[in-house]
């Protein structure tokens, strides 16, 4: 990712799981918090920010709420990804121990990511819009007596006690972020570095609609990476978003989209970006399991 830009806009306090996307993919910019995710857009179209850094998936709790819905109409455009590991800290004010424990606050997400941790501990679980406000709503509060599940940068930012490290059920907990801008980047075709493209289209609710709009991809050896669906108001038609594996300039993608467009008239193409290697190395790791369990 280059360095050309300066400020990038995510949703949460600073040291959020955001905060911390931002800083691994673009060090040494800016990082600029924002209340909603909406904020995070608007700063991006106003120019107070130049990129924004937005999750869309984690690999335990699912689709981030909302986002999807923004995506389409927010007025940017999709130019990269950002895949980061998990990692969650149950943090208290300084002195406190895990003995002193009888409340914890997070994010929605975190809370259910860390279900183990807080049924040993006991502990009665609160909702915060973010895990970062969590934790310096805990900062704020002094109660040894309260804890927040967040990042051990959240825990440097409010001058917070690590009391336990990697409190997530699970370790291949992961989301998934994706970088938009003001424009529309098409990287250029690069040997052995594949490309998503993500879109949205709509189809009648007829019988058969998807297939045949789906029929283009296949016919054209065309991967699909994701496919979800939403309906409108009316439930009368579906919308799809749609991240597919290949370059707009090639001829595969081109004629897949031709196709698409006699059954879905409505198609718009929300950006093309480079796959993060995260997608490499996942693919690479699975063959070296099976053969591992083989043994």
């Amino acid at each position: 990712m280059t360095k050309k830009h300066k400020k990038i806009a995510f949703q949460g306090a600073p040291g959020a799981y955001s905060d911390m996307a931002c800083r691994m993919a673009y060090p040494g910019w800016e990082t600029l918090p924002c209340a909603a995710f909406e904020d995070a857009f608007r700063a991006v179209r106003e120019k107070r920010a130049d990129l924004a850094m937005i999750p869309v998936d984690n690999s335990l709790a699912g689709r981030v709420a909302d986002v999807h819905h923004l995506i389409p109409g927010g007025g940017l455009y999709i130019i990269g990804e950002q895949f980061l590991a998990v990692r969650h800290a149950l943090l208290g004010v300084p002195g406190a121990k895990k003995s002193d424990l009888k409340h914890v606050h997070s994010h929605v997400h975190a809370i259910p990511q860390c279900r183990k941790a807080i049924r040993r501990l006991k502990l009665k679980a609160h909702v915060h819009g973010d895990t970062a406000g969590a934790a310096l709503d805990i900062a704020a509060r002094g109660d040894k007596a309260h804890a927040a599940i967040a990042s051990e940068l959240a825990a440097k930012i409010y001058g917070l006690q690590i009391l336990e490290k990697n409190i997530q059920d699970e370790d291949h907990n992961t989301t998934r972020f994706l970088v938009l801008a003001r424009e529309h980047r098409v990287p250029p075709s690069r040997a052995g570095v594949p490309v998503l493209t993500s879109l949205v289209f709509r189809v009648r609710n007829i019988p058969a609609a998807l297939y045949k709009a789906m029929g283009g991809f296949a016919t054209n050896g065309i991967s699909m990476a994701k496919l979800e669906s939403y309906v409108d108001p009316t439930f009368k038609v579906a919308q799809f978003y749609a991240e597919v594996e290949g370059h707009p300039q090639s001829r595969a993608l081109k004629l897949a989209l031709e196709e698409l467009s006699f059954f879905a008239p409505e198609v718009k193409v929300l950006g093309t970006y480079e796959a993060h290697p995260f997608r490499y190395q996942q693919k690479a790791a699975k063959p070296a399991l099976k053969k591992a369990k083989g043994r």
